[in-house]
């Protein structure tokens, strides 16, 4: 058996502010194998999205580990993490998260430009082709659709070819129809370019798309 493109190890949260401590996440354990799928599911609040930031390095625990190909992220630091990231992870966001001072070609070759990749525009043109926006390069964000937006994002996502691509309710803002083909063309590109991808959400039909489903309740994790 391939070894877990990521582990995350006895991972808590806690906060505290003047009302006391809060813990968000309590021992959260699992891993998940190269070019899996998985889900993670729960109600508004019970600590989906902290898990994700946690996995990606973005948030801090109070305890515990996520180890990413062997390498223990909050043994890192900052800066460090942050090359991780760059070299290994790929995010897509329920608001996008497009620059709008760049056309949708500018915003895919973005990462690959800070990489150096001197092929940046041929690939971000290819890529662009791939999630159906090939007739779209040199338009800006605020004359796309929602939906088009978010294959921008997709498309910005995959063109590096991450290891890991962390998505946090990628459907959220979109109607149903669209929600469910940019959900196909994610789990498309996940199977083509062999990234694990992980997203949160609250869509347990989109959720049974994915190979696994994680359950989290009130910050535990119920079902893995």
């Amino acid at each position: 058996m391939s070894e877990p493109i990521i582990a995350v190890d006895h991972l808590t949260k806690r906060v505290t502010d003047s009302t006391g401590t809060l813990t968000i996440l309590h021992d959260i354990n699992f891993t998940l194998r190269p070019q899996e799928s998985a889900a993670i599911v729960g109600a508004s609040g019970s600590g989906k999205s902290t898990l994700l930031a946690l996995m990606a390095g973005l948030d801090v625990p109070t305890e515990g580990r996520v180890v990413i190909e062997g390498e223990d992220l909050f043994a890192l630091d900052e800066d460090a993490r942050a090359a991780l990231r760059a070299r290994k992870l790929g995010f897509v966001f329920q608001s996008f998260q497009l620059l709008g001072n760049r056309t949708a070609l500018e915003n895919v070759m973005l990462p690959l430009e800070l990489a150096g990749r001197r092929d940046a525009r041929q690939l971000a043109t290819e890529m662009l082709g791939r999630v159906g926006l090939g007739q779209r390069l040199s338009h800006y964000p605020r004359v796309l659709s929602g939906g088009e937006q978010q294959r921008v994002a997709l498309a910005r996502a995959f063109v590096v070819q991450p290891r890991l691509l962390l998505a946090d309710e990628p459907t959220g803002s979109l109607d149903f129809a669209t929600g469910e083909t940019v959900m196909a063309l994610m789990l498309e590109l996940n199977r083509e370019v062999g990234t694990t991808l992980v997203m949160v959400t609250h869509d347990r039909a989109l959720a049974q798309r994915c190979e696994r489903q994680l359950h989290i309740e009130a910050g535990r994790l119920v079902d893995v």
